[in-house]
């Protein structure tokens, strides 16, 4: 192995260290319990999925995919997110036997990058799929579900922006007439390249009825009377009142679960995600200048699979909610027991009658350590059994 790759790791993966590690276990381990309590039953799919199914369903860019051939020849990927492979379970076997179907997952996930940048190119996700119900009232679900698992976490200062994909495909199908022309206007949103987007605008061919149409759509954000403010804009456009509609609907969801303070609308947003279909959403919190999850109505996707169902979910990344809560301290709950070889037979005794009791005990025979002292600062509590004359700090039992 040359030496030039003997500590690199590949790009965008990253190494786990015990802390971190630690922090990540506990926090999935809250999120988890969370979804269960809502009713939501965890889910495992394989690592590895064919190309021409998940991989291509996905609307992961196909430069994004990490890409592989087994014995048969055909292509696989690592599977890019989590929704793609449940939709497959979903069609396939479980929306026999049950509708709606609440499923959940902790999964990592696998996205390549094209250079350095601090992105992972690995990461895990905590989400959730409901699966078979095309009521507004799972997108409210899932939107205040999220919310309590975030705040179960400990995250407090945290906002989901909500919009509708189909009143943004309405507005531009309406001004611009053609596809191309609106997924130009889409890149720049997605982006949150709003001078971009301004500046496109002007060199349009339009009315400058549509262009002051098209610009003061930008500033439809905030609570509900900013769905209010949008319907001028839809005059004649049934598909984007339609969505409008089911907004207006949310809200009265939310408020009845009591987390309106932590929703706005955006009717801005949009996603590189083809195959949301209604609404969609973003969480953002303080310290994170990137969406720490997202979510939204999927309907499409299932029919890929053969199937026609409603389907919505969440994903939250994990590396993010963590860096958004800072860092989950805790204390060491590690006991240590420190011995001589005259007296191992003792501590080994003590280490097993503690280990019973639920403690986390360390073994450690005081040769194989450089500083008693330094070493023992790492513990909660330490029993000492060095030697004849060596007080005993603690009882045996």
């Amino acid at each position: 192995m040359s030496k030039l790759f003997m500590f690199e790791k590949p790009l965008g993966m990253r190494d786990t260290f015990p802390h971190l590690y630690e922090a990540k276990h506990t926090l999935k381990k809250i999120m988890e319990e969370t979804v269960n309590g809502w009713g939501y039953r965890f889910i495992e799919t394989p690592t590895l999925e064919y190309y021409e199914t998940v991989g291509e369903a996905s609307a992961i860019l196909d430069q994004q995919l990490f890409k592989l051939l087994d014995q048969q020849g055909h292509t696989l990927v690592l599977r890019p997110d989590m929704t793609a492979p449940i939709a497959r379970v979903a069609a396939s076997k479980l929306l026999k036997d049950e509708r709606p179907l609440r499923l959940a997952y902790t999964a990592n996930v696998f996205r390549a990058q094209q250079r350095e940048g601090g992105r992972p190119a690995e990461f895990e996700q905590v989400g959730i799929e409901c699966i078979g119900d095309a009521s507004v009232s799972a997108d409210g679900e899932v939107i205040a579900l999220m919310v309590s698992v975030l705040r179960e976490t400990g995250l407090k200062n945290f906002k989901i922006s909500i919009g509708h994909i189909g009143f943004v495909h309405a507005l531009f199908k309406q001004i611009l007439g053609t596809e191309e022309r609106a997924n130009i206007l889409r890149r720049y949103l997605y982006e949150k390249n709003y001078v971009g987007y301004r500046r496109h605008i002007e060199n349009l061919s339009l009315s400058s009825i549509d262009k002051k149409r098209l610009l003061s759509f930008l500033n439809l954000r905030g609570e509900q009377a900013s769905l209010d403010k949008a319907f001028p804009l839809l005059e004649g456009n049934e598909e984007g009142r339609k969505a409008l509609a089911q907004l207006q609907e949310l809200w009265a969801i939310l408020c009845d679960f009591g987390v309106e303070d932590f929703v706005k609308f955006d009717l801005s947003l949009v996603s590189h995600m083809s195959y949301y279909s209604g609404i969609l959403f973003e969480v953002y919190a303080d310290n994170v200048g990137y969406a720490i999850g997202n979510g939204g109505r999927y309907n499409k996707l299932l029919e890929k699979f053969g199937k026609q169902s409603g389907a919505t979910g969440f994903a939250l990344r994990v590396d993010y909610t963590l860096e958004a809560l800072g860092t989950l301290s805790f204390e060491s709950d590690l006991e240590c027991v420190l011995f001589s070889a005259e007296r191992r037979k003792e501590a080994i005794e003590l280490a097993g009658i503690l280990r019973k009791q639920g403690k986390k005990v360390v073994l450690q025979d005081w040769k194989g350590i450089d500083e008693v002292d330094d070493f023992s600062k790492r513990f909660s509590d330490v029993h000492y059994f060095i030697g004849r004359s060596q007080r005993q700090v603690d009882d045996d039992a």
